[in-house]
């Protein structure tokens, strides 16, 4: 089952793993195509905070540069195998993946408004990749729905920009240029509103955010994780960082920063 983000339209998907592969001999960010909303399984196990009921709180995952729901389904799938059911967790994909922040931003007020009249939640949680954090953190800013979201992930989302993005397309592969016009105004201020609790996490192998500092998130409500050591990419099917995803959603932050490196083991 797959429900469009704003809309009924489906679209083709655009090449993202040839682009995720040519990009990567680069180092730039990775793959894909359009908007859709994409589920998965049941259950609710004790220890997973929710709403009235014992549901968990929704969660919208959000992919990065050139991705789609498919590319972020492993983090889909590890969450309804604990506890969040078909309905309360689908990944987004986008009308374009490499398109601007801004207009992945409005799709994202479209997918948390479906997400919730589907539910009759009261909030929702996000999860983003890479550029998917960036157009996340922008409508927080700018969304209708933006009240409603109770707690924000970023995994591998390069918040002052990469390097690498002097090699990637589309208007959001510029928006991603460290100094462009769209990270000054974004990073004006606090990181996310005020009532929006987030985590940052980072790997400090990351060649599509370089320097892999600009992964972090400074500022109040935000936690801060750096987990030695998946590739940028690999985030999304790490069993760490989905442990880390798993503490904060059902838990919250720890503490405003987690300075040091989490090793495996």
């Amino acid at each position: 089952m797959s429900l469009p983000a704003s809309g009924p339209t489906m679209y083709p998907r655009v090449g993202a793993r040839w682009a995720a592969g040519f990009l990567l001999g680069l180092l730039v960010l990775g793959g894909g195509a359009p908007p859709t909303l994409a589920p998965g399984a049941p259950g609710t196990p004790d220890g997973v905070e929710g709403q009235a009921g014992g549901d968990p709180v929704p969660v919208l995952v959000v992919p990065g540069w050139g991705d789609q729901a498919p590319d972020v389904e492993p983090i889909r799938r590890r969450l309804t195998e604990q506890g969040w059911s078909e309905s309360r967790v689908v990944a987004l994909s986008f009308r374009d993946a490499f398109g601007s922040n801004q207009d992945h931003a409005e799709e994202i007020d479209g997918a948390v408004s479906t997400l919730m009249a589907l539910t009759g939640a009261e909030q929702v949680d996000i999860v983003a990749h890479s550029m998917g954090g960036l157009a996340v953190r922008y409508y927080l800013r700018t969304g209708e729905t933006a009240a409603f979201v109770r707690r924000a992930v970023f995994l591998g989302t390069p918040h002052r920009g990469t390097a690498a993005a002097v090699l990637a397309w589309g208007d959001g592969g510029r928006e991603m240029v460290p100094g462009s016009d769209f990270l000054m105004e974004l990073n004006q201020g606090r990181p996310v509103p005020e009532g929006v609790e987030a985590l940052a996490i980072r790997t400090p192998v990351d060649l599509r955010v370089i320097p892999a500092s600009s992964g972090r998130l400074a500022g109040p409500g935000v936690e801060n994780v750096e987990i030695c050591c998946p590739s940028h990419n690999a985030l999304v099917d790490h069993e760490e960082t989905f442990l880390e995803i798993l503490r904060f959603l059902r838990e919250g932050p720890a503490m405003d920063e987690v300075p040091n490196v989490r090793w495996p083991g």
